[in-house]
């Protein structure tokens, strides 16, 4: 695997409004780039979802959680008129976003989630409109129940339990977690240092384990990151993929340099994974257009990867 001199795409860095840019190997370092000179805790934005996926699989390994499977109702506390059918939502459908949920298109009802006096309640309020599993809508609504539901499991919030099973052995820096009633925000709120980000695709590439430690099982990586869902592969511009549990996922076909998944922030953010290459890419941009979003997924796969690789594909 080649190093990759990102200082010497500064202009192109600064021109495409980039923040922050890390590149490993496994564990090793092949080059970064900060527009500060130096890293910093910042937002993940959406990329929190795919930190919560992995600490639902560690509470499945610690057994605080039976399997993806459960009804949703074994763990929150719902209204008794709807309770037959919201116990036909499982934790997977909340991870795969296919709990049924009415739910428009780019995660439209955010706001008014974040604005609600009981958010899990809000969630709850909307008609369920078709069959679990069966029709994907990005939800943040579904996330913020997958952290009530492992905070109910656990007996402590997301980030009290990330602190002593993933965020703690992972030697990380600081982490902040916005949240609510004793819930953390279960689809965006989460900040990192763009390191420690790393880190996390450092462990999946390292089958679960960190530093000769196993923190997470293969076996819950090999489930969470395939393609259970088309998702959004067909959107334009190809900014996201397809879906599995709350990560994006995205084959040769679709990308044009290699089988990868990622975790995807609001306006660029990405931790994306080749696992073949064992290659981990952090880049952070500043918010601009949603769509502008490209600027980071061109960098990814018309520079960094063809540079790390060798090769030429585009």
């Amino acid at each position: 695997m080649n190093p990759i001199d990102l200082e010497a795409s500064n202009k192109l860095l600064a021109e495409w409004k980039m923040k922050s840019v890390i590149v490993l190997q496994g564990q090793k370092l092949l080059g970064e780039w900060y527009e500060s000179g130096q890293d910093s805790i910042g937002p993940l934005y959406s990329c929190t979802k795919s930190v919560l996926s992995a600490l639902i699989g560690i509470a499945i390994d610690k057994h605080f959680l039976k399997s993806v499977d459960e009804p949703i109702t074994n763990y929150l506390e719902h209204p008794p008129e709807i309770s037959e059918a919201l116990s036909q939502i499982s934790i997977k459908h909340l991870l795969t976003m296919t709990p049924g949920f009415d739910w428009p298109d780019f995660d439209k009802p955010y706001k008014a989630l974040k604005a609600a006096k009981d958010p899990i309640q809000f969630v709850f309020n909307q008609p369920l409109i078709s069959e679990p599993g069966t029709a994907f809508a990005y939800n943040s609504g579904g996330s913020h129940l997958l952290s009530a539901i492992l905070t109910s499991a656990t007996g402590m919030p997301a980030l009290s339990f990330a602190k002593d099973y993933l965020f703690g052995p992972l030697g990380f820096r600081s982490a902040r977690w916005m949240e609510r009633a004793g819930i953390n925000e279960g689809g965006t709120g989460l900040q990192l240092y763009g390191r420690d980000l790393a880190k996390i695709g450092s462990l999946f590439v390292g089958s679960g384990h960190f530093d000769n430690e196993p923190l997470l099982s293969a076996s819950w990586i090999t489930e969470s990151t395939q393609l259970h869902h088309r998702g959004l592969m067909q959107y334009e511009p190809p900014i996201y993929g397809g879906y599995g549990y709350h990560w994006w996922y995205s084959p040769e076909s679709h990308n044009g340099q290699c089988d990868c998944y990622f975790a995807f922030g609001h306006g660029g953010q990405y931790l994306l994974i080749a696992p073949e290459h064992e290659l981990v890419i952090v880049v952070r941009k500043q918010i601009t257009k949603r769509n502008e979003a490209i600027w980071s997924r061109r960098l990814i796969f018309e520079h960094i990867i063809p540079s790390c690789l060798g090769t030429n594909k585009q």
